[in-house]
């Protein structure tokens, strides 16, 4: 080998010819790719079954003794994966909170991935930390934070949510029995510890809670009304008993956009319930945060700003591709409660020479520059034109939830506060050795795999009480009511026909 060896230059993005012809090539394979089995695939799957998805088949060589050119590599994949993935982009692909995303993240990508730029230390992402960190001060203030608050990107809701719980479980410990949860672990008052939130909160708040060695146990639901949004009145109530009982009370979670009906719990006298009784107030707004981009609907967020923490996700109604979520805090020193030097890393001479380290704000090391392409996506789109998306979503929600109230075959679950429609189908016959909820709930589950296994729609199910109930969610500006009103007369065609068939095997 010579000091000049140039044997992997077409492996790595560098200044030689072989390098850039590669990168090149690469991409332009990848685009076709994308094209052909994602782009123009007009339909929201591709139905293959569950048992049918081999690829790769079991025993198979990860990495072979020698290579296979990428092009190859890159045609198998496309017909063996990418066909046969979830088409984001696709009208009816309206199951979850799952978004498609915009072309100028895609762009993002590109620059996020090839620069490989890591946010925990300065001199590993120098321009990509201080564009953060700027992009973090921008939304601080767009949801009415002031220059004391701070925030740090992540993974998305799960990870913002489990950080909100961090910091509330910790700073209760430290104000109220100055104990440091972080240097002497969980203090004897800890089986005591009780987070309240609604009754149809996220699960990752409970997840939080385990993780934290609080238990499951530690998380009090409260009763939530018609419109699954946390009753106050409840809440107070709930505060009030656990006192009583000498449990203590250290955060409240209100929901902005809960997952399967989009509701939004009444966050201003929410928090005027955790100032009184001194609790944390956690604003779990990775669904609804969006709103704040809108002037018809943004009023909704009344009250986020009074929060001392806030989930955002902007793999969901911002249209960026997973992962990208942010956690917010009203008071930056309380990042002091998990910050961590490490000699090699992040030494602590760092700060005093005004080097900027994110790894103090994060319990991630190794980190994305996911901010990047919320930046360029902002900056190309504008405030109206997400604004625009996000109220035509919620116009095509309302408009196929007037559909479903007028049509007596349907069941309508909700109003849509976001653009959540929740339904089910109502079986048109009865018969006396049928039982009702599980006749019900067989059809119901049957139409959403049907709909899959065709290709035709990929939906959402949920249950509620006894019933199970199907979901749009409808998070795609160029679904329209022509498609909800397309599905909606197919939904009951397969009913029909899943009735039929079943009233016919019982005799």
């Amino acid at each position: 080998m010579t000091f000049d060896d140039r044997r992997f230059d077409h492996f790595f993005l560098n200044p030689s010819a072989d390098s850039i012809s590669s990168y090149k090539a690469a991409i332009a394979d990848a685009t076709e790719i994308l094209i052909q089995h994602f782009a123009l695939a007009n339909q929201a799957y591709s139905g293959l079954l569950p048992q049918q998805c081999k690829f790769p088949e079991p025993g198979f060589d990860l990495c072979p003794e020698e290579g296979t050119p990428l092009s190859d590599v890159l045609q198998q994949v496309g017909a063996m994966v990418i066909q046969h993935s979830a088409n984001v982009s696709h009208p009816t692909c309206i199951a979850h909170l799952h978004c498609p995303t915009l072309v100028p993240s895609l762009a993002a990508e590109l620059l996020i991935s090839a620069t490989n730029q890591s946010m925990d230390s300065w001199d590993q992402s120098p321009a990509a930390t201080f564009l953060e960190q700027r992009v973090i001060e921008s939304l601080c203030q767009l949801f009415g934070f002031d220059h004391q608050a701070d925030g740090v990107f992540t993974s998305g809701g799960t990870q913002s949510n489990f950080m909100g719980m961090l910091l509330a479980r910790d700073r209760y410990a430290q104000k109220h029995f100055r104990w440091s949860i972080q240097e002497q672990g969980l203090p004897p008052q800890a089986s005591q510890f009780r987070i309240l939130c609604s009754d149809v909160a996220h699960f990752t708040i409970r997840q939080a809670a385990a993780l934290l060695g609080l238990g499951q146990q530690a998380v009090v639901p409260v009763a939530t009304d018609a419109d699954y949004r946390l009753s106050p009145h409840h809440l107070e109530q709930q505060i009030i008993a656990l006192k009583q009982e000498g449990l203590l009370p250290i955060a409240i979670v209100a929901t902005a956009g809960t997952t399967d009906f989009g509701s939004i719990d009444p966050l201003t006298d929410v928090a005027q319930l955790a100032k009184a009784y001194d609790l944390w107030l956690h604003v779990d707004a990775a669904y609804g945060g969006a709103l704040i981009m809108s002037d018809t609907y943004r009023h909704l967020l009344h009250g986020i700003a009074a929060a001392d923490s806030l989930t955002i996700d902007f793999h969901k109604l911002f249209y960026q591709p997973i992962s990208c979520g942010a956690f917010l805090i009203k008071e930056r020193t309380h990042f002091d409660l998990l910050k961590l030097h490490a000699d090699y890393l992040n030494p602590e001479t760092n700060e005093d020479l005004g080097i900027l380290d994110l790894v103090v704000k994060s319990v991630q090391t190794t980190r994305r520059f996911d901010a990047l392409k919320l930046f360029i996506s902002m900056q190309c789109l504008g405030r109206k034109t997400f604004a625009d998306m996000i109220e035509t979503t919620i116009n095509t929600a309302r408009e196929t939830a007037s559909l479903l109230k007028a049509d007596d075959v349907f069941e309508l679950a909700n109003i849509p506060t976001i653009n959540a429609v929740v339904f089910r189908y109502i079986p048109q016959t009865q018969h006396s050795s049928l039982a009702l909820v599980s006749f019900s709930n067989q059809i119901n589950q049957s139409i959403r795999l049907a709909l899959m296994q065709k290709g035709q729609a990929i939906i959402a199910q949920t249950q509620i009480g006894a019933f199970i109930y199907l979901k749009f969610t409808l998070l795609n500006p160029r679904t329209t009511v022509v498609h909800t009103k397309s599905l909606l007369e197919d939904i009951r065609t397969i009913g029909q026909d899943l009735e039929a068939t079943l009233l016919l095997s019982a005799g």
